[in-house]
């Protein structure tokens, strides 16, 4: 591989690692997404780093992940906590070093495990360099490398374009005296991907970031990276066609359909072009996030189908409020199955930007850690990869913090009745008797709950029957039945509280049943020839032709048979 040699750093790229080189490793991968901030604090400045999740990786390694995926560590102003990015390729001081970054991705290969990273290309930092030359005059070489527009005649912005986090969509420049466009916040202006120069240079970080040896990206806001040149308004939402699934309802840019200002068709010529970059190099891959409530897994099937695109795509159908139930599991799979038959979804139930479900689906239910090892088990049975968001596996909560404690410009925007994203990013807590749970020898950047301490991994290692003790047992297991990771999945009956189904590969077929609700159900049982398989968690048994499942429990049962005839080995 050849190293670019025009990044401006000291130290020079490390020695790459890889622990194989399985192009297709991704697809039935278990991603466990990092948000470094708070995930361990090394140096002691309440801040997570590089080397905090260096010191933690065994943690990880010993949950029988394939990969972890880390939130934004580059050069930033942290407006928006890495997500605003001034250097596409330096890692914040906040972080530590590319040494720092250099040793992490080299223990992490070691423990067997694929490191991906988050790219922020649809906007950057209005302090990063390209974003400067852009706006001090409107004829230098970068003058159109961002989304710029004049007024209207009145002086009002070029069009009715929202952004995500309040207000208009369009920042004025008294330098330009012009318009940008922000998706997110003023301080994030949007590249313009109509220009291929912006496109070369953005696929430059990622080329710098694979011959670091990265093994994969996670594409932050894939839907947005084109606008329409037209600069049409947005048509507004009928009040039933509204969805508050991206936005709250308490915010107005869920009041449009948003049908110009991203998902545009020219999307899809240069993720064609960040594929073939990708596959410049082996077992490199990527996974989109697609932000849309109207019609993300129609675009997640369009991103996705066919091998020249993305790997794979998650929406948002399973970070929504709805709560849980198997009608919606199935509605969900089988309309991703349904427009993308060669497609590949990440399937995820928390992340960085939406309440844990911990809190979501489980605030009022009795036995909340069983209904989390129910969840675990189901999403580690669905078709698709799955990303794990740090601290599922201990069952932490959302925490509730107080206005002064916020951080997130989203949730003080909207304050009282959206209260932001802080409350799933507080750290993780590792210990419960030491200071700062472990994450922090000083006070942590956000304040750590006391509800979670009970939850501490130390407590949890102890207890067999702990939700940390489910993951790792349901890791395990899945890893032990392939069907999990890439058999095709067939829905049987439609019971409003057992969710039924079928995977299957290579001529294996095994069945599964998951109680979603906390009381004992039967079901129908499996036909004759299956054989029951030992799974972690609370279960079920047979009984003639009956099936019963304890509360929140799951079954399996294998049928084995040839690929030729169909019939029981």
């Amino acid at each position: 591989m050849n190293v670019l040699h025009d990044f401006r750093h000291d130290t020079a790229p490390g020695v790459i690692t890889a622990h194989d080189n399985d192009p297709d490793w991704w697809r039935g991968a278990v991603i466990y997404q990092i948000y470094p901030r708070s995930f361990q604090d090394s140096n002691g400045d309440g801040v997570g780093d590089l080397r905090g999740i260096t010191q933690r990786l065994p943690h990880i390694a010993g949950l029988g992940v394939d990969a972890i995926w880390i939130s934004p560590f580059f050069r930033s102003p942290m407006l928006d906590f890495g997500y605003d990015v001034s250097d596409y390729t330096d890692v914040d001081p906040i972080f530590g070093s590319m040494a720092d970054f250099d040793a992490m991705i080299a223990e992490a290969h070691r423990l067997g495990l694929k490191v991906m990273i988050d790219q922020v290309i649809s906007h950057s930092s209005d302090q990063h360099a390209w974003f400067v030359q852009s706006r001090s005059s409107r004829d230098n070489p970068k003058a159109d490398w961002y989304v710029w527009a004049d007024a209207k005649p009145d002086g009002s912005p070029p069009n009715n374009w929202l952004s995500i986090f309040g207000g208009s969509a369009w920042q004025w420049d008294t330098g330009r005296c012009q318009y940008y466009l922000h998706n997110f916040l003023s301080s994030q202006p949007d590249l313009n991907f109509h220009n291929n120069d912006v496109q070369d240079a953005l696929l430059e970080t990622i080329r710098f970031w694979l011959d670091r040896g990265v093994d994969g990206f996670r594409l932050d806001t894939i839907n947005f990276y084109f606008h329409a040149e037209s600069l049409k308004d947005n048509p507004a939402l009928q009040l039933e066609q509204r969805n508050d699934s991206i936005a709250p309802a308490v915010n107005p840019y869920n009041f449009q359909s948003h049908l110009y200002d991203k998902n545009q068709p020219e999307n899809i010529a240069f993720l064609k072009r960040f594929r073939a970059l990708l596959d410049e190099y082996p077992a490199a891959t990527a996974v989109g996030e697609v932000g849309d409530a109207e019609k993300g897994l129609d675009i997640v099937a369009q991103y996705t189908s066919g091998d020249d695109l993305v790997h794979m795509c998650y929406a948002f159908d399973f970070l929504s409020p709805e709560p849980i139930t198997p009608q919606k599991v199935r509605q969900v799979i089988e309309a991703f199955e349904s427009a993308a038959p060669d497609g590949w979804s990440c399937w995820a139930f928390s992340n960085h930007d939406v309440v844990r479900h911990a809190s979501r689906w489980a605030d009022q239910i009795t036995d909340r850690d069983e209904f989390l090892k129910m969840t675990a088990t189901l999403i580690l049975s669905l078709r698709g990869s799955v990303c794990l968001y740090q601290g599922e596996e201990l069952g932490m909560t959302e925490a509730l913090l107080s206005f002064e404690d916020l951080q997130d410009p989203y949730g003080i925007q909207f304050w009282p009745t959206f209260k932001g994203r802080d409350g799933c990013r507080t750290p993780m807590v590792w210990s419960h008797n030491d200071v700062g749970s472990g994450f922090s020898s000083d006070k942590s950047w956000l304040p750590i709950p006391p509800e979670h301490h009970h939850l501490s991994a130390n407590l949890q290692e102890a207890d067999a029957d702990s939700l940390l003790n489910h993951y790792r047992d349901s890791l395990q297991f899945r890893s032990r039945h392939r069907e999990f990771a890439t058999g095709d999945i067939g829905f049987l009956g439609d019971d409003e509280n057992v969710l039924t189904f079928e995977r299957s590969l290579q001529g294996t077929t095994i069945f599964v049943a998951i109680n979603m609700s906390e009381t004992q159900k039967s079901v129908a049982a499996p036909s004759d020839g299956y054989l029951q398989l030992e799974s972690p968690g609370a279960g079920g048994w047979l009984e003639g032709q009956m099936l019963h499942l304890h509360p929140y429990g799951a079954f399996f049962a294998r049928q084995q048979t040839t690929a030729k005839t169909g019939e029981s080995a």
